[in-house]
C-alpha cells in the first residue's frame, strides 16, 4: 500500500542539507516537520546557509524572500514519532554511516503511516543497503539532494532492488513539485549520477593538493574558468563540510578496495584537526572572507 498524494513530508537531521530540503518542500506549499535531536541544529544550519550563499554572492532556487518565508514554515520537533506520525515521505539526511541510517530506517518504519516513502538522501550508500531494515523496502528510495539554496536543484532518483516502480515515480513527480529537476538512475550505481561525475573531479584536485602539484586557489580557478560554475571544487568542499567529504570518499574507498580511492593523509589530518570548512570557519579557506570571495579571483 503507497500514498495517493503526498503532502506532508518530514525530514530526519536538520542539518546543512536537510536543512535545505526542508525549506525548499515549505516553499512550495507542502506541510513539514523536521527533526533533530539537536533543537539548535536548524538555526545553525541556516547561519552556515547564509554564510555560503553570501560568500558566493548566489541566491536559492525559489528567491531570496521565498526562502526566508520558507524557513518560518518549517515545523520543527525533537520528538520523532511526533514529526513522522502523519507523514506521507520521510526524507533522512543523518550523517553517513550505513548502521545509523539502518538504525534511523528501523525507526521509521515502525513509528510512520504504513503507506508513507522512507527516502534517504545519503551522498553515496544505496537504498538497498538500508531497506532491507524495514517492512517495506517497496516503499524506499534514494532522493539526493545537492544545494537548493545555491541554485544547484538536481536530485538524484534511485531504487534499490525491492524499490516499487510506483515509489519512483511517485518521487520523480515530489522532486518536480518543489521546483527540483529529478536526475533518474536507470539501475542501482554506487555514487548516483551528477555526484559520481563530480567525485572523479575532486578525486583528482585533492590528490594533486596533496601531492603539492597545484594550490587550492589555482585548481578553483581552473574549474571556475573552465566550467563555468560560480565555484571551485575546494570551495564546494569547505560547503558540504570536510568531515562529510572524507566519509564519502572512504565509502567509495571501502566500496571498491581500489587504492586511487582512498582519500590523502592531508585531508584527514584536517578533520582531525576539525578544520571543516564553514561550520568551523576554516577548511581550505578561511571564513567568513574566503579567497575566492574577491572581486579579482579571476584576474
Amino acid at each position: 500500500m503507497q500514498i495517493d498524494e503526498i503532502q506532508r513530508v518530514t525530514l530526519v537531521g536538520m542539518g546543512v542539507i536537510g536543512t535545505q530540503i526542508a525549506i525548499q518542500s515549505a516553499c512550495h506549499g507542502y506541510k513539514v516537520f523536521g527533526f533533530d535531536e539537536v533543537p539548535e541544529s536548524f538555526e545553525r544550519a541556516n547561519r552556515m546557509i547564509f554564510s555560503a550563499m553570501e560568500a558566493q554572492q548566489i541566491q536559492p532556487v525559489v528567491g531570496l524572500e521565498a526562502w526566508k518565508q520558507g524557513m518560518q514554515k518549517v515545523l520543527l520537533t525533537g520528538d520523532l514519532e511526533q514529526a513522522v506520525s502523519r507523514a506521507d515521505l520521510v526524507i533522512e539526511a543523518v550523517p553517513e554511516r550505513l548502521e545509523l541510517k539502518r538504525q534511523v530506517f528501523a525507526d521509521l518504519d515502525r513509528l510512520a503511516p504504513a503507506p508513507a516513502l522512507l527516502a534517504s538522501n545519503s551522498s553515496s550508500i544505496p537504498i538497498s543497503r538500508i531497506q532491507d531494515a524495514t517492512k517495506r523496502p517497496a516503499q524506499c528510495l534514494n532522493l539526493h539532494f545537492y544545494f537548493p539554496a545555491l541554485g544547484i536543484n538536481l536530485v538524484d532518483v534511485m531504487g534499490g532492488e525491492a524499490t516499487a516502480p510506483a515509489t519512483l515515480e511517485a518521487g520523480a513527480a515530489w522532486v518536480r513539485s518543489i521546483g527540483c529537476l529529478p536526475i533518474r538512475l536507470k539501475k542501482e550505481t554506487f555514487g548516483f549520477c551528477f555526484n559520481r561525475m563530480q567525485h572523479a573531479a575532486r578525486r583528482e584536485a585533492l590528490h594533486m593538493w596533496a601531492e603539492g602539484a597545484v594550490e587550492v586557489e589555482d585548481a578553483d580557478r581552473a574549474w571556475m574558468v573552465g566550467t563555468g560554475m560560480p565555484f571551485g571544487l575546494f570551495g564546494m568542499m569547505d560547503q558540504v563540510g570536510l568531515d562529510v567529504v572524507y566519509n564519502v570518499e572512504m565509502s567509495y574507498y571501502n566500496e571498491t578496495g581500489d587504492a586511487r580511492f582512498l582519500p590523502p593523509e592531508p585531508l584527514k589530518d584536517m578533520v582531525d584537526r576539525g578544520e571543516l570548512g564553514y561550520k568551523t570557519g576554516k577548511g581550505f579557506y578561511t571564513y567568513p572572507n574566503p579567497e575566492y570571495k574577491n572581486p579579482d579571483f579571476l584576474s
